[in-house]
Parts: structure tokens; C-alpha cells; sequence
């Protein structure tokens, strides 16, 4: 079992940034792909990056391209997504998720794909 939980998440006018951790504990972390999704209010929870086990390989959804980062540091058992120029439509509860990757260049966009979730925090970011 792995114990997900965010941190981070905030209030900001747009333009801001805001970094989330995502700190699991339970099981070492390194054998672990990670994704990032949010959910909005009134829509579905959407992909909006991922990380492969080594850290070596991201993808990220368009809307977030050139402004959002991913990174790990697997010693600290943590994923963090830094996120600037956060605009209104950024609004979300952001989730991060984990799934066993037996290859350290795999990384997974589909939710549904994911074994372990966290609780969520809500980033919001005003106009």
C-alpha cells in the first residue's frame, strides 16, 4: 500500500505561483510513475502531467505547457508540481496519483490506470 497526500494548495490571484508536494509514505516511492489531476467545479478530473519512476520523462497537457513543472525527489519520497502563471481556469482540486511502473521510463495519462490516490487539495486562483 502507498498513502498519498498533497500539500500546498492556496488561494492566489492570477499570475501567482503555487508549488504541490505530493509526499507518499507506506512503500519506497522510486518504483512508483506519478500523475497529476484536477477536477474542477462541475467537470470531470482531467490529466495534467506525469513522471516516470526515474523522473526522466514528463508529459504534460497542453493548457499547462510552459508553465507548469514536475519534478521527484525519491530520497524524500515527494513529487512536487510547480505551477506559475496560474490563471482562473486553473481552478481545481488538484489530485496526485501513483501506479507501479516496472519500466523507470514509463509514465501513465490515464486515470483509470492509477492504483493510489491522494485526497486532494483545492488551488484557486482569482482574477
Amino acid at each position: 500500500q502507498v498513502q498519498l497526500v498533497e500539500s500546498g494548495g492556496g488561494l492566489v490571484q492570477a499570475g501567482d505561483s503555487l508549488r504541490l508536494s505530493c509526499a507518499a509514505s507506506g512503500r519506497t516511492f522510486e518504483g512508483y510513475a506519478v500523475g497529476w489531476f484536477r477536477q474542477a467545479p462541475g467537470k470531470g478530473r482531467e490529466f495534467v502531467v506525469a513522471i516516470s519512476r526515474s523522473g526522466g520523462t514528463t508529459r504534460f497537457v497542453d493548457s499547462v505547457k510552459g508553465r507548469f513543472t514536475i519534478s521527484r525527489d525519491n530520497a524524500k519520497n515527494t513529487v512536487y508540481l510547480q505551477m506559475n502563471s496560474l490563471n482562473p481556469e486553473d481552478t481545481a482540486v488538484y489530485y496526485c496519483a501513483a501506479r507501479y511502473a516496472a519500466h523507470s521510463g514509463s509514465l501513465y495519462t490515464t486515470q483509470g490506470l492509477y492504483d493510489y490516490w491522494g485526497q486532494g487539495t483545492q488551488v484557486t486562483v482569482s482574477s
